[in-house]
């Protein structure tokens, strides 16, 4: 009848109160919660792949001698126990939807790999080299190879004006049949060559920009050290700063 009252039971309103979409939400939250987790070990892992990295360039600055080989190696084999622990969360459709935490990472590794390799043959390491120093299961993009390569631009400016400013004489290497091979500059420049052949999309402008720069300013110390290079002092120290370099922003590394 209108108005008369049914009393329910505490069985009837919990039945009532429970949505059937809370199943639905919880497997919405667990997986949000797994992404969080997996996002967060890559970023991390990712972060100390440079960090460690970053510190095998600063040590490789200093040549590389066995005793330096031999410090190196303990981080080498940190990284690959990162790259190791991170590689299940990198498989499948997750290899490019964490594709952005991880690189950073890969590109720094692959900075610090292909100096080493330079330093050691004078020779730019493939993609496929750089890969196979990689743990299997996990893929280097041909990207991060590129951006990696783009830094080491930086590191080999850098080693090139320490190396003349010490010594006195542009850097040259040794090629694989032991015979002394093109000097550190025409190295540098057959590099910046072979990028400005390609086709570069607006956002790695800015990385042609510093690796042309990089290139600019070994030329400039090679310059003054053959035209101006018996006025010079001993001991003396090229001026980054001067000439067409002033107002520049300082290039990655240096």
């Amino acid at each position: 009848m209108a108005g008369e009252k049914h009393d329910l039971d505490d069985k009837d309103m919990g039945t009532q109160d429970v949505s059937p979409f809370m199943p639905m939400f919880e497997a919405f939250r667990d997986e949000l919660d797994e992404h969080q987790d997996r996002r967060e070990r890559i970023i991390k892992a990712s972060r100390d792949i440079t960090a460690l990295s970053k510190k095998i360039v600063r040590q490789l600055q200093t040549s590389i001698p066995p005793s330096i080989a031999k410090e190196i190696q303990p981080r080498y084999d940190s990284i690959k126990e990162l790259f190791t622990s991170v590689a299940p969360d990198l498989q499948g459709l997750n290899a490019w939807r964490y594709r952005g935490q991880i690189s950073d990472g890969c590109q720094e590794y692959v900075e610090a790999i292909s100096f080493q390799h330079y330093l050691e043959t004078q020779r730019l390491i493939t993609h496929q080299e750089a890969q196979n120093l990689i743990p299997e299961g996990l893929q280097l993009t041909a990207n991060d190879y590129m951006l990696g390569l783009f830094d080491l631009t930086g590191e080999l400016m850098r080693f090139g004006i320490t190396s003349m400013a010490t010594s006195g004489v542009m850097t040259r290497g040794m090629g694989k049949d032991g015979i002394e091979s093109a000097n550190i500059l025409a190295d540098l420049r057959l590099l910046r060559a072979s990028f400005e052949s390609l086709t570069i999309s607006s956002s790695l402008m800015k990385k042609v920009e510093v690796m042309r720069e990089s290139v600019d300013k070994v030329e400039n110390v090679a310059y003054g050290m053959i035209i101006r290079g018996m006025e010079r002092p001993k001991g003396w120290v090229p001026d980054l700063s001067e000439g067409r370099d002033r107002g520049r922003e300082p290039v990655e590394s240096y």
